[in-house]
């Protein structure tokens, strides 16, 4: 005797070898044996042979129709298998039409709902129209992802993906059919998404890719201001003085958000007035606008080679950047300096300025350089001006304790995009113009924290100990700059933490209630959301300029480079600023400097393989 049972939701048939009334002990057909209970019996039968059983069974169920089946069975109560199958059949169903009947019931939940042990209900006409609708949804979906798949195997973008192009790329729906055929191609072909879309065209610039890659995770309103670019700006308030000096600012030739300018002004018995003038945007930035909103979340311009996204709209950076000719209020650190550069004495002021002109690097350097000063031939509209500020500068260097820090040995690199081409320069850290600027920057924002801490504000100070720098509202001595105290002060246009200090000066210029205390929970998130965007903004800046050492690599067709290495098998391509690990390098000395082969440059991972060729001489 056999019987056909139900064992954790499917069905079985076995041969009895023991019967103890409430289990049996089977044999199944491919003989393994086991104990069931005599609940999970359904029917008993002898014929056909237990080996066949199984295989004629599902024959018969093959050739069921559900819908049928469906529309025989009771509507509104429960039956049970072998009623229906009575029913179906016309007679008492035998041992193989029982069990197909079963089979069919148990594969067609849509149809038929299980309620027991062989028992069903009728799925309702409404649930089972939503079934049938969703199945088909379903068989639709899967013939339209194949469909997909065959394209993106051919590296044919699907028509449909055009639309979807930014959203699969950057923040894709893992349960779309899109993404699932895209998964499904990767894994075949062993490809990343990115590489995928961009074999089939979906990614026609690189540099797009990454720049609308990182747009879209921190700048997800776009990078424009809307109506605050055409809101107008508030006129200057009426009780600044002005000073008649001629103050002249010293930048890049690309740079519109110019928020420094200097002065010379002689003084008696050779002595003289320097003034470091800092633009004033907090003038007309007030707490609590919409313009103040949108920049305090921004917190800093992002600079990348070619492009910048400003902290501030175009019409406020145009109403308080030191133009030239433009009548600008600023924020005035006056230094009284005798005839030895010691600084006899120091006064802040708010007032207005008019500057005198803009002077950009490119040009002034031709004759502001070391070659030039060691000559004592210096030619220039500002030549007595600069003279007097490349000794004070020094003299400024050798206090610090800087005067042989090793930065001053270190390279800088500017780029140029014109169109798709780019221009890598290099330039020395630590020529005359750097140092008189750098130094004028760091005297401005060590003496205005000091100026703050001496008055009992509130600021933000930037510290160094041990090699680390951190941000805090408390005043501590920065080992790096060889300064007891410095608080950003210098770049209220591009950097909100300058803005926040620069307000908190102008009202004790002013005598009034500082808009920020210790205790205020707006300055410290401002600070720690400032260092975090501020990291994350660098970090971009660098992938970018990394991105374009690569093009600049391919549009030269370099295919060997000198480098030099840093440490173990990570080198430094001449040149450009890229960094890079070369695998095949063998052991040699740091500073060395070695000659690579380089070749598989990917502009979207933003790598290239580099292999070593020889060891160049010192």
């Amino acid at each position: 005797m056999n019987v056909f049972y139900e064992e954790a939701g499917t069905f079985k048939v076995g041969a009895i070898l023991a019967d103890n009334n409430t289990s049996l002990q089977i044999e199944t057909v491919h003989g393994k044996r086991s104990k069931i209970k005599t609940t999970a019996v359904l029917f008993r039968f002898d014929t056909p042979p237990l080996a066949e059983f199984m295989s004629h069974a599902q024959q018969v169920a093959a050739e069921l129709d559900p819908d049928f089946l469906w529309e025989c069975c009771p509507q509104e109560t429960e039956f049970a298998s072998d009623t229906l199958a009575a029913d179906y059949f016309g007679h008492s169903p035998s041992p193989i039409e029982s069990a197909a009947t079963l089979l069919l019931l148990q594969s067609a939940p849509m149809y038929f709902y299980k309620k027991g042990h062989g028992r069903y209900k009728a799925a309702p006409p409404d649930a089972l129209k939503a079934a049938l609708a969703g199945q088909e949804k379903k068989r639709l979906q899967a013939a339209q992802q194949a469909h997909y798949v065959e394209q993106l195997n051919q590296f044919i973008l699907p028509e449909e993906f055009k639309p979807l192009s930014t959203s699969l790329l950057y923040k894709p729906d893992k349960n779309s059919l899109e993404w699932k055929a895209l998964e499904t191609v990767c894994a075949e072909k062993k490809l990343t998404v990115t590489k995928l879309m961009e074999k089939c065209g979906a990614i026609p610039s690189s540099h797009d890719y990454h720049f609308n890659q990182f747009v879209r995770e921190y700048f997800p309103e776009g990078t424009g201001f809307g109506e605050l670019e055409t809101q107008p700006i508030g006129d200057t308030p009426s009780d600044l003085c002005y000073a008649d000096v001629a103050a002249f600012s010293i930048d890049d030739a690309s740079t519109t958000e110019i928020d420094d300018a200097f002065s010379v002004t002689p003084l008696a018995l050779g002595s003289f007035r320097i003034g470091i003038h800092i633009a004033a945007p907090a003038l007309g930035i007030h707490l609590e606008s919409p313009l103040e909103n949108a920049i305090s979340s921004r917190l800093s311009t992002v600079y990348l080679p070619g492009k910048k996204i400003t902290m501030l709209p175009d019409s406020v950076i145009n109403h308080f950047t030191l133009a030239e000719n433009k009548l600008c209020p600023v924020l005035s650190l006056y230094l009284d300096v005798a005839d030895d550069f010691t600084i006899i004495k120091t006064e802040s002021k708010l007032e207005k300025i008019k500057i005198a002109a803009n002077l950009r690097h490119n040009a002034l350097e031709q004759h502001f350089n070391e070659t030039a000063l060691n000559k004592g031939d210096f030619t220039h509209a500002f030549s007595k001006e600069f003279s007097l500020l490349w000794k004070f500068a020094c003299k400024m260097e050798s206090h610090r304790g800087k005067i042989n820090d090793s930065n001053s040995d270190k390279i800088d690199y500017s780029f140029e995009i014109n169109g798709e081409h780019v221009t890598i320069s290099e330039r020395r850290r630590g020529s005359p113009i750097d140092k008189v600027v750098s130094e004028l920057m760091i005297f401005v924002n060590t003496e205005w924290g000091k100026q703050l801490t001496d008055a009992g504000i509130t600021g933000i100070f930037r510290s160094q100990a041990n090699g680390k720098v951190k941000m805090s509202i408390s005043p501590a001595p920065h080992q790096g700059l060889g300064v007891s105290q410095y608080a950003w002060s210098s770049s209220p246009m591009r950097r909100y933490v300058d803005l926040i200090n620069q307000r908190q000066l102008i009202a004790m210029l002013r005598n009034e209630t500082p808009p920020y205390n210790k205790n205020s929970n707006q300055l410290l998130i401002a600070m720690r959301d400032f260092e975090t965007a501020y990291g994350i903004y660098g970090e971009f800046q660098r992938a970018m300029e990394r991105y374009w050492c690569l093009r600049w690599l391919l549009q030269e067709k370099i295919q060997t480079i000198d480098a030099q290495v840093i440490k173990e098998n990570l080198v430094k391509l001449d040149s450009i600023p890229f960094v890079t690990r070369v695998p095949s390098l063998p052991e040699v000395a740091p500073g060395t400097y070695v000659k690579l082969k380089l070749s598989e440059i990917d502009l979207l991972d933003r790598t290239l393989h580099a292999e070593f060729l020889q060891k160049l001489d010192a």
